[in-house]
């Protein structure tokens, strides 16, 4: 039988516009409409879910909120018929933690075209690891491949590469082959890097060319960009002829200040990366990928746990940028034990 209630994490904002946020009880038929409903067992915390968190406009307006773009857990019941009760399943993206409640929260409701069935080599606990940071790294490395940037190609560029999106690029693409250039603002960051997999280790600054010149010395196959503005920028203009630069993120601003000339002079593409309203077939390939040939070992190490009652000091921490590699929220009292042999991520360093 269905509670009358479940726990969240609950944001609103009061009349004079000050956020407030509680973990409380609200009606399960307060959900928002959809035809699957899923009992949570972990979430994530991204820079998203922190913005959302803390009232940003640019993420949702709307009162009472519950953040988490991210989502694991089981099938309660599924009115489209497409899943049964108790499937393992995981949802990623679309509107979750933003104009719809989210992960961070006992139940879900969301349509049944949102949820992916957990892939075969991964538990819930995993899959939460990945998140959309993890799905997003997938999408990248899948448009460098696709625009025939491969091992032998050259050396390819992760800008932000301490953070969930870049930390998951670096450790793929070295776990496929690739010869890694990791870009950090931190210079704690460095030893971190090489143990994903990064050949080299440079400072933001290394990439950020203020010079004017349209394009520069051709010095990337490919890169996989989280920042955007003029780090982008200047990565476009050392990109070798035909390469191609993933760009999936705007941590340094939407501002793209390049000409056209590395696009007709050097036939460099810049592939957009949108891991929220991405083809369905796609993502059900992705995480197929992420839990077969591309599952990373260094899954655990890389991941701290929180419970909700951890999350307020978790986002002070992401928005200050002092947050390397993933944190996984524990939601549900009956979630996944930690398996045999894993070790303790909050004490963990990789």
């Amino acid at each position: 039988m269905l509670p009358e209630t479940f726990r969240c994490y609950l944001v609103t904002k009061d009349a004079d516009g000050k956020i407030h946020t509680e973990i409380t009880e609200r009606g399960l038929s307060e959900l928002p409409p959809g035809d699957t409903l899923i009992r949570v067992a972990h979430s994530s915390l991204n820079y998203k879910d922190a913005l959302a968190a803390t009232g940003h406009p640019g993420v949702n307006r709307q009162f009472p909120h519950i953040p988490g773009v991210d989502a694991a857990g089981h099938v309660v019941r599924c009115g489209a018929g497409k899943f049964a009760p108790d499937d393992s399943v995981l949802v990623t993206g679309f509107d979750m933690g933003a104009n719809r409640w989210g992960g961070w929260s006992d139940y879900v409701q969301v349509p049944w075209n949102w949820v992916v069935p957990l892939p075969a080599g991964l538990t819930l606990r995993e899959s939460m690891i990945l998140g959309t940071a993890g799905f997003t790294a997938g999408l990248c490395v899948d448009a460098l491949q696709k625009h025939d940037v491969l091992p032998n190609s050259g050396d390819v560029v992760v800008t932000g590469a301490t953070g969930g999106v870049g930390t998951f690029a670096v450790a793929l693409l070295a776990k496929l082959g690739y010869h890694v250039t990791a870009i950090t603002g931190k210079a704690s960051g460095h030893e971190y890097l090489t143990r994903l997999g990064a050949e080299h280790v440079l400072g933001r600054e290394q990439v950020d060319d203020r010079s004017g010149k349209p394009l520069l010395s051709g010095r990337w196959a490919g890169a996989i960009d989280t920042v955007g503005s003029n780090i982008l920028g200047t990565i476009l203009r050392a990109t070798k002829h035909s390469g191609c630069v993933a760009a999936c993120g705007l941590a340094a601003g939407s501002d793209l200040p390049v000409t056209v000339y590395p696009f007709i002079l050097r036939g460099v593409t810049l592939a957009g990366i949108d891991a929220a309203w991405g083809s369905i077939p796609l993502r059900h390939e992705i995480w197929q990928r992420l839990a077969g040939p591309w599952k990373l070992d260094c899954l655990p190490a890389i991941t701290r746990f929180v419970d909700l009652e951890e999350l307020p000091l978790q986002i002070t921490e992401i928005l200050a940028s002092r947050v390397t590699g993933r944190v996984v929220v524990n939601v549900s009292e009956s979630c996944e034990p930690t398996r045999a042999g894993d070790r303790n991520p909050r004490a963990q360093t990789y």
